[in-house]
């Protein structure tokens, strides 16, 4: 058990740096490259922050386990608009008024819906993951046009982990340590939570759905909650909105090329319900610009809690 704790611990821990290392070396590389900024944030960016749930999915595919891959996705979207919208929003108000989202989070929603009818067409293999990975290709196209049309507006965007001084040992370095730590790392993660979801008797699509769910969403909860302190919540709604279209297209759409995905009956009967009831949950703030405030994120971290009491306690019966 102690064995099995440890190893979630330094998986997450690994998935952490090895995301940050591998973004990191991956833009350096790119605005090296002479790549323009904008293209780096709508893609490498993207990807790289995706790297952690996406090598934790392909893992559990590839060691026979995919249900937390299912519950890594499904309960990462539903943690990102619950915890990661949540909990900022109890400590530093979250303003809407201030970014126009309604676009991004209707193709979201689309998103979540293409989703839902395919695991219910599963078991998810190879041509429903083409689907999910055409999807993305057309969104990002579609993203990548609008922002050169828009270049001079975006020109001054920082980038995550830009640094011009950064040489290219350093990057090569950066790069190198994010492969070899985001799998390493996913495969500890992987075996501990299977570990113990066979000796508590817990399925591993509640643990996939759960502890492996807030673990690969740390990063997201970690940065909103800083960018609250600095008050600065209010770009924690637009990383929500494009984590989760890059859970569903992208990290399912991959994971569906290494192996079949059943669908478990209670992910169809529940968990995906639960996940786009999350996702409506915040039509209002986008459409009618209401800010989260504290009453709302405690209403939404009690929805989540009240959820994982629901989750352990039926698989338990």
């Amino acid at each position: 058990m102690l064995w099995d704790l440890f190893l979630i611990a330094a998986g997450l821990g690994l998935l952490v740096i090895a995301g940050d290392l591998l973004v990191k070396g991956a833009v350096n590389l790119s605005l090296r490259l002479g790549i323009p900024a904008l293209i780096v944030g709508l893609t490498v960016v993207a990807f790289g922050t995706s790297a952690p749930e996406m090598m934790v999915s392909v893992a559990a595919v590839l060691n026979g386990t995919p249900d937390i891959a299912l519950g890594n996705v499904i309960g990462s979207n539903t943690a990102n608009i619950l915890l990661v919208l949540g909990i900022p929003a109890i400590i530093s108000v979250i303003r809407t008024d201030e970014q126009d989202l309604r676009e991004s989070y209707l193709i979201m929603l689309g998103a979540s819906v293409l989703f839902i009818l395919l695991s219910f067409m599963g078991p998810i293999g190879w041509p429903h993951a083409l689907v999910l990975l055409a999807a993305l290709a057309l969104i990002l196209t579609r993203q990548i046009r609008e922002a050169l049309a828009h270049r001079a507006e975006r020109a001054g965007e920082e980038i995550e982990g830009a640094d011009l001084h950064m040489g290219w040992p350093r990057i090569g370095a950066y790069i190198l340590a994010g492969l070899i730590g985001l799998p390493l790392g996913a495969n500890f993660l992987v075996d501990g939570a299977s570990s113990i979801a066979r000796a508590y008797g817990i399925s591993e699509a509640v643990i996939g759905l759960t502890l492996v769910a807030v673990g690969t969403s740390l990063p997201e909860l970690a940065t909103s909650i800083t960018a609250a302190i600095k008050g600065r919540a209010d770009v924690a709604l637009g990383n929500v909105i494009g984590s989760n279209i890059f859970n569903l297209l992208c990290i399912i759409g991959v994971a569906g090329l290494f192996g079949r995905m059943p669908v478990p009956a209670s992910m169809l009967h529940l968990d995906l319900w639960v996940m786009l009831g999350a996702a409506l949950l915040i039509a209002p703030f986008i459409f009618y610009r209401w800010s989260f405030r504290r009453l709302i994120g405690i209403g939404f971290t009690g929805i989540y809690v009240a959820y994982v009491i629901v989750l352990v306690t039926a698989d338990k019966v």
